[in-house]
Parts: C-alpha cells; sequence; structure tokens
C-alpha cells in the first residue's frame, strides 16, 4: 500500500490501521491540535489510508500562523524604523504584514537575521553594544522556556540592548475556545505531545470532563498519530471522554519542571490575540512588569494595535476545523507559498502549506 512501506514500522502501522478499521461503527471528526502533526499527517499519506468513517480536522497549533497582523508589523517597524537588530526563526519571515513581510523589510535594507536560539540573539547584543537586538519570541509553551531563558542570560550578563517581541500562546485554553464555538464539530482531540513534554498533562483533564471529549496526548510519526485515532476512536465508540497518553515515552504527567520554572520567572498568563481567530483569555504569555526592560513592547512604545485581515483568506475558518484549505477559493491561485494571503500558507506547520506541498487533488 502506497506510504507505509516507507514507514519506520509499516508492520506496527498496518496493525492499527486494521484495528481501526475494525473499531469505528459510525462518523467521527477528530481534530490534531499541532501543525507539525497535521504535516506529518498529510505528507505521509494518513488522509487517504484511514477508512472514510475518519475525519481529520487541523486545528490552530501553528503559532506562526496565529501571531497577529499586529506583531508582524510592530517587528517591520522596529526592524526599519528603529534600527533594531531584528532575530526570528526562518519560518516567522515571508508570514505577511498587513503591508509587508519581515524578509520584504530584509531586502529593503533592514537588519533583520534568522536565528535558531534566542541566546544566540543574546550573543549578538554582547557583541553589538550600540545596537538594539529584538529577538521575535513566537511559540507554544514548547519554545517559552528557551525564549525565557534569553531574558534570564541577559539580565545576568547585564545587558540592556537585548530585548524580546513576545507572541507565546497556550494550547488548552485554544482548545477550549474551539470547543465553545458555536460552529464546532469536533468529537475527539489529540493533543499536542512535545507542549505536554514541557507542560505535563494535567491542564486537559477538565476539558475532557467539561465537554465530555476524549483528548489522547500524541507524537508525531505516522505509527504515533494511527495509535492516537485508534484510542480516540475506541473511547467515541464506547462513549468515553477520558485524557489518555499514547507518548508515554517522552511525556511525563508532571512535564518538565525545570522549563516550567524558567518559564514562571520571565512570563506571566494574559489574554491574548490569534490571528484569524479573535481574542482568547488567558491564552498566552507577556513578560512580567518586573522585567519590561526585557519587553520590546514596552521598551520602544509602538503604538500599533489593530491590522485588517486579507478579506479573501479563510485562515480563521481552517484554524477552527471549521474549513479544509482546498474549500478555499484562493487556494493554489493568488494563494501560493510564494504569494501568501496568509500565514497557513507560508508557515513550515501552516495547514494550507501541508496541503499544497503534499495532498493530492
Amino acid at each position: 500500500m502506497k506510504f507505509l512501506t516507507e514507514y519506520r514500522d509499516p508492520e506496527l502501522a498496518q496493525s492499527y490501521l486494521e484495528e481501526i478499521r475494525k473499531t469505528v461503527t459510525r462518523p467521527w471528526t477528530i481534530m490534531e491540535v499541532c501543525g507539525g502533526q497535521t504535516h506529518s499527517i498529510v505528507k505521509n499519506g494518513l488522509l487517504g489510508l484511514l477508512p472514510d468513517e475518519i475525519t481529520m480536522v487541523h486545528g490552530p497549533g501553528c503559532p506562526v500562523c496565529v501571531t497577529p497582523l499586529h506583531l508582524i508589523d510592530k517587528a517591520v517597524y522596529l526592524a526599519e524604523e528603529k534600527n533594531v537588530i531584528l532575530c526570528s526563526f526562518g519560518d516567522m519571515l515571508r508570514v505577511p504584514g498587513s503591508e509587508r513581510s519581515l524578509l520584504k523589510a530584509k531586502a529593503k535594507g533592514a537588519d533583520v537575521r534568522i536565528l535558531y536560539s534566542p541566546l544566540e540573539a543574546v550573543k549578538l547584543a554582547q557583541e553589538n553594544p550600540d545596537r538594539e537586538v529584538v529577538f521575535f519570541a513566537v511559540g507554544f509553551e514548547t519554545t517559552a522556556p528557551a525564549n525565557a531563558l534569553s531574558v534570564l542570560h541577559a539580565q545576568r550578563a547585564g545587558l540592556t540592548n537585548y530585548s524580546i517581541l513576545a507572541s507565546h500562546v497556550l494550547v488548552p485554553p485554544a482548545m477550549e475556545a474551539v470547543l465553545a464555538d458555536d460552529e464546532n464539530v469536533i468529537q475527539g482531540f489529540l493533543a499536542a505531545g512535545h507542549v505536554c513534554t514541557i507542560m505535563g498533562i494535567d491542564a486537559y483533564y477538565p476539558i475532557a470532563e467539561k465537554y465530555q471529549i476524549p483528548i489522547v496526548v500524541t507524537g508525531f510519526e505516522p505509527v504515533d498519530l494511527l495509535q492516537g485515532i485508534l484510542m480516540t476512536v475506541r473511547q467515541l465508540e464506547r462513549n468515553q471522554h477520558e485524557l489518555e497518553n499514547q507518548y508515554k515515552r517522552v511525556v511525563r504527567p508532571e512535564g518538565n519542571l525545570a522549563a516550567q520554572k524558567a518559564i514562571e520567572q520571565v512570563f506571566q498568563i494574559a489574554d491574548r490575540e490569534w490571528r484569524g481567530i479573535g481574542t482568547i483569555p488567558q491564552s498566552g504569555y507577556e513578560v512580567r512588569p518586573e522585567l519590561a526592560a526585557f519587553d520590546a513592547n514596552k521598551k520602544f512604545s509602538v503604538n500599533i494595535h489593530h491590522a485588517q485581515e486579507c478579506a479573501a483568506c479563510i485562515a480563521g475558518q481552517v484554524l477552527r476545523g471549521l474549513k479544509k484549505p482546498f474549500e478555499c477559493s484562493q487556494f493554489g491561485k493568488a494563494c501560493t507559498p510564494s504569494t501568501p494571503l496568509g500565514a497557513p500558507m507560508v508557515s513550515s506547520e501552516g495547514a494550507c502549506a501541508a496541503y499544497f506541498h503534499y495532498q493530492e487533488a
């Protein structure tokens, strides 16, 4: 069968597929939260291998995709108008702002640099004491510890020219927002294994109970995803709504306590705007007031609060699991990875990019 022979353990994958087919008796809609899981599902052909009764929809688990326009505009403004060294992971550079992306700002002469770690940005600040260095700190709970450590390192080094532009969002509030939506069709969740590696799993028990929905913490390999789907389907067929951990080889119930401590030292929970979705209460991290010297939002007083989304882009509906990428009239036409109308087409974890690159029409 296509794809299966390429899996790390094709026999185990086949056994999970057969068990899913034996178990499912009616249609079920399951959302994988993480964009990395979406790419694995689409790239490895799972959509075509699963029985017709299983509908996989793709969630808001792409931090690049949900970074609001005004924060991208702020990053561009800092790079162009404040002459900072603006540092970012590479997947943020081509995400469109209201007027242009960071890549276009770089092409115009702004000092925008791609880094692989925020600690590299701290080193840049040490090497360039006469320049302000700003790291665009985007991500879920997974990247928050490293970004927090960069602030702590800069503080200990006595640096006054380093700050972060924080756009951290949290997974459990986003799951609740999806479930509370009047148009919600989700009946089961595959939770993001890497987030749970950092934060543990306790936050998901009350969600499963409140919304009467099974949640399975799942890894990223095809076999992980197939086992997670099987575990979810078994619960659905039995009318159960429990939290299960498929990713036990990596995820401990308590998570990574040292990483959590670093997060708590630097960040506090706050309301956060999600691109294409709106503001979700208590769904993000912001730099603590006592560390305001390292908060680019406060340090530079950039007053850009709102920007208009592209009217033709349905990214918000894609991120909420209400539409598939190919249901957008602009998909693969006006909107492509080289000319994206929205972030899900350009991000390495975006659902639209996954369908564009891997899914056959």
